[in-house]
């Protein structure tokens, strides 16, 4: 694959039209980009979040793009924070990412980028559905505290290198990535991080998430192979 050489690594704001529905979410594409991570949110959470934007700068940083975006709309957030229903909607979230990755492909400024998806808590689920949606294309996942038991039967049908990070405290949740893991026949790999609760809020911690999910990329996109 070849590099995108534009210097734009400061977030750029961009409005994603999807049919009748417009997102949210926020680009950045480094100098040289290897390749671009798309962070798919879940419980609540959206394209501010604090600890998935540490995430993004520390990937941005080593020469991959990312775009952080909002799997649902404003008025779809408001229903949400009363339902918490669409959260937990998987296949909406994962039909999402598979058109926002048709979206922007569409920009043939990043056409030539391998992909990567970076999960969180039910947006790991969606992540790993979508790969399986456009499996010649994506080329890594990263789940950090999530719920890929939520991706059922898909999770027999990823292809792509997929790292599970969740912390050493959170045993509901080790379980269920430890079940998960089982059901996938794909390149695969549980890190544990000691120490660590569910949102990785202890000292250091999220920087040991990103670490591990800035490698994981490294070696699974572009030129790096």
């Amino acid at each position: 694959m070849g590099r995108f050489t534009k210097n734009d690594a400061d977030p750029t704001f961009v409005e994603i039209q999807l049919g009748s529905i417009k997102l949210e979410g926020n680009l950045s594409i480094p100098k040289n980009s290897i390749g671009i991570v798309f962070f798919a949110h879940g419980s609540g959470s959206g394209r501010m979040s604090p600890r998935n934007r540490f995430v993004a700068r520390v990937l941005n940083q080593k020469g991959i793009a990312t775009l952080l975006f909002d799997l649902l709309t404003r008025e779809e957030e408001e229903i949400d924070m009363q339902t918490t229903h669409l959260r937990f909607n998987i296949s909406l979230l994962s039909n999402r990412l598979v058109e926002t990755t048709d979206w922007l492909l569409k920009n043939s400024k990043i056409s030539n980028l391998d992909i990567g998806y970076f999960g969180a808590s039910t947006g790991a689920a969606a992540a790993l559905v979508a790969a399986t949606e456009r499996s010649s294309i994506v080329k890594a996942v990263v789940s950090r505290g999530g719920r890929p038991d939520l991706a059922g039967s898909s999770l027999g049908l990823v292809k792509c290198p997929t790292l599970l990070i969740v912390g050493g405290y959170d045993d509901v949740v080790i379980d269920l990535n430890k079940e998960a893991m089982a059901k996938m026949t794909s390149e695969k790999k549980l890190i544990i991080i000691p120490e660590a609760t569910h949102l990785f809020e202890e000292q250091g911690k999220l920087e040991e998430v990103a670490k591990y999910a800035c490698d994981w990329f490294v070696k699974y996109l572009g030129d790096s192979k």
